[in-house]
């Protein structure tokens, strides 16, 4: 039996404002402990934080204590990410209202790549859509493939 990307429900944290629209996986939304975005019965080793580059701004300027604590918390995640709204150049060259230097954002998000949290840079809020419903099944099928069957589908090692 293989899992289908259909038969896998993702979890929307309640308080993402505008979700994702993750097709074809179904969507339920939930509290989840960290990140927006999670698969049902996996939101204990699965999450993905979503950040358009306004949001990421404010996380490196006056909401830094706040975004790093959430980090912190992300590295204890098995398959984790901050999927960004945005392209790498949009980040690199600066071009926003804000006091933020863009050598100061890229080095911010380096340093917290570095310090175990991927960053993705999908260039629109349409690719990062569909490399979360990607990042969250590929997550779920290798637990799926390493379980072998759904009833023992968690995020303990077999």
């Amino acid at each position: 039996m293989n899992l289908k990307p259909e038969n896998l429900i993702a979890i929307v944290d309640s308080r993402e404002q505008t979700p994702f629209d993750l097709s074809p996986l179904k969507m339920e939304v939930g509290s989840l402990p960290t990140g927006d975005y999670s698969v049902k019965g996996l939101e204990h080793c699965v999450a993905f934080e979503r950040k358009s580059l306004g949001d990421l701004l404010g996380c490196i300027g006056y909401n830094r204590e706040r975004f790093e604590r959430e980090l912190q918390r992300l590295k204890a995640y098995e398959s984790r990410g901050v999927i960004v709204e945005a392209s790498w150049s949009e980040l690199a060259e600066g071009r926003w209202h804000s006091k933020i230097k863009a050598n100061a954002a890229v080095g911010s998000v380096l340093s917290w790549q570095e310090g175990g949290v991927p960053f993705l840079f999908a260039g629109s809020p349409k690719e990062a859509a569909y490399i979360t419903a990607r990042l969250l099944w590929f997550a779920a099928n290798r637990r799926f493939k390493e379980l072998k069957a759904l009833s023992t589908f968690s995020c303990e090692q077999s």
